[in-house]
């Protein structure tokens, strides 16, 4: 426990998001908004919500840390989250009653979406390097 109170005050930001995601992936109620005509409207909220959790990520891990462990980022910034989304996808697919239904799509939105947003934290940590680099 102590372990995760410790990644929750060191990533605040990240730890929020996913949050978020925890919470309306698996509420039992989904609110009609003015974008429902939209065409696949949900597949893009899935991949703009991953993408930008991963994106989070890698920006506070970039601020915390002066060396970087790409181990670490592979784990925590890019399968993590893709774990979580297949997770998450399974648990509304079996446990939410009916509420909300698992699909195989949205898996897909969200895993592309933590993929750009692992290419975006990669060219993030070019610039960090080179920023700090030049700083001496």
């Amino acid at each position: 426990m102590k372990f995760l109170f410790e990644k929750v005050r060191k990533y605040p930001f990240s730890s929020l998001c996913i949050a978020l995601i925890w919470v309306l992936s698996l509420a039992p109620w989904f609110p009609e908004t003015p974008f429902d005509h939209v065409a696949y409207i949900d597949k893009w909220t899935h991949f703009v919500m991953y993408g930008g959790t991963c994106t989070v990520i890698w920006l506070e891990y970039l601020r915390r840390h002066t060396t970087f462990s790409a181990q670490r980022l592979f784990l925590w910034a890019w399968l993590a989250p893709t774990l979580m989304g297949g997770v998450l996808e399974l648990l509304q697919a079996y446990c939410t009653g009916g509420h909300r239904n698992g699909d195989v799509l949205d898996f897909l939105a969200n895993t592309t979406g933590v993929t750009l947003g692992a290419l975006v934290g990669m060219l993030l940590l070019l610039v960090t390097r080179l920023w700090r680099t030049k700083r001496g």
